[in-house]
């Protein structure tokens, strides 16, 4: 039998579950690192060796500290593999694979994943279409940028996960106003051009930097939408060899190929653009889609990223061949809401299509799959209505909740 190899797994938020318990399936020695914070998540302590806490925020934690821990811990251990499950951890790995030289992404790739304005730069260089951008390190660009790029545009935080903190700009008075605002940690930020149009993701699994797997679907409520307005974020997948599949396909492999992720998992996200009709690249990361999308995902194509993900990792420590599991071509769609119940009793939506009820506290979300698509639309803009009526908490704008 093969010996055990070791995985250190980086998260600071309570998710990629299927991913530590398929990993320790395979026969592995599973390390978590998480925060604090966290100790009382339903781990799966059954399928973990050993779980380290970290203090500090979510995402804060004192790197200097992290690195002790696992020098610590190899030690006495060997470590195969670092895993980051989340976005945050995306440099936490990097740093310590840097640092530790074990295999893996390393700084600059990571970068790519994390830094929006890395990958805005990436792709540019690599012919990838984007709206324009600019980084707010210099003055005289900025000016040029709001003088020759129409508006309006929008102010990103180069490192957040999600649709926070986007600020919607109209003109370059209230541009500066906002940029001095930030007082020094104006460089932590881009601007970019605003262009409407529908956007999509793209969630894949690559292996020696060939894409196994890939599946496109379209926000029906952009998570941007949400975090500004509040609303019900739904997401469905779209119809395969579609003119938009076959399209969003393309760029998703030259933005994978370019940006030279060699093996793990993918979420990317673009945009159709209503002026031109063209697909431009938004953002991307190494990660599973947030928001309960892997479990669309797989009620879709009966790929469950987490798990073969953790296959991956595994055959690639152990110079395994990797045999991808018989996809099936069905569709699904998930509607997700906050929810002014702790508990939401969600047994009226009984339509035989429902397949997954998220169980976190305070939501409401169903995920519906079918063998037609249209079918799937029909039901999430019919279960929108319910959940606004009957669930749907109303967020203060200032409290917006992160749709991970």
């Amino acid at each position: 039998m093969e010996s055990a190899k070791s995985f250190v797994c980086i998260s600071n938020y309570f998710k990629g579950t299927d991913f530590l318990i398929q990993l320790k399936k395979q026969g592995n020695k599973v390390y978590l690192v998480t925060s604090e914070k966290l100790r009382d998540k339903p781990w799966p302590h059954d399928y973990i060796d050993e779980i380290f806490y970290m203090q500090g925020s979510d995402t804060e934690w004192n790197l200097e500290h992290l690195l002790l821990g696992v020098g610590n811990l190899m030690k006495s251990n060997t470590v195969d593999a670092i895993v980051a499950l989340d976005d945050f951890d995306v440099e936490k790995a990097t740093y310590l694979r840097e640092n530790l030289r074990i295999d893996g992404m390393g700084q600059t790739t990571g970068r790519y994943f994390r830094d929006k304005l890395a990958m805005r730069m990436r792709a540019k260089s690599c012919g990838i279409p984007i709206p324009a951008f600019c980084s707010l390190f210099n003055d005289h660009d900025i000016n040029t940028f709001a003088d020759t790029v129409s508006p309006p545009w929008v102010l990103k935080p180069r490192s957040e996960a999600s649709a926070s903190g986007i600020i919607k700009v109209f003109d370059k008075e209230n541009l500066w106003i906002h940029i001095n605002e930030m007082g020094n940690n104006r460089f932590k930020y881009l601007l970019e051009q605003f262009k409407p149009g529908d956007v999509y993701h793209c969630d894949s699994l690559i292996l020696d930097r060939k894409i196994l797997f890939s599946l496109t679907s379209k926000y029906l409520a952009t998570p941007m939408e949400i975090s500004q307005g509040g609303g019900v974020f739904r997401t469905s997948n779209i119809p395969y060899n579609s003119e938009d599949d076959i399209e969003i396909k393309k760029v998703n492999e030259a933005v994978l190929k370019g940006f030279g992720l060699k093996n793990g998992v993918a979420h990317t996200e673009f945009i159709k653009c209503k002026e031109d009709g063209k697909i431009y690249f938004l953002e991307t990361s190494s990660r599973v889609g947030g928001a309960h999308i892997a479990e669309m995902v797989e009620a879709a194509s009966n790929i469950n990223l987490w798990k073969e993900w953790a296959i991956i990792e595994d055959a690639l420590v152990k110079e395994k061949k990797y045999k991808l599991p018989k996809v099936k071509k069905e569709y699904a769609g998930i509607v997700l809401t906050l929810s002014k119940y702790q508990h939401p009793d969600l047994s009226s939506f009984s339509d035989p299509e429902v397949c997954f009820r998220v169980p976190l506290d305070y939501h409401a979300g169903l995920i519906v799959k079918s063998d037609n698509n249209d079918r799937i639309l029909e039901l999430l803009n019919h279960y929108v209505d319910r959940l606004v009526t009957d669930y749907t908490a109303v967020v203060q704008q200032n409290k917006v909740t992160k749709l991970h």
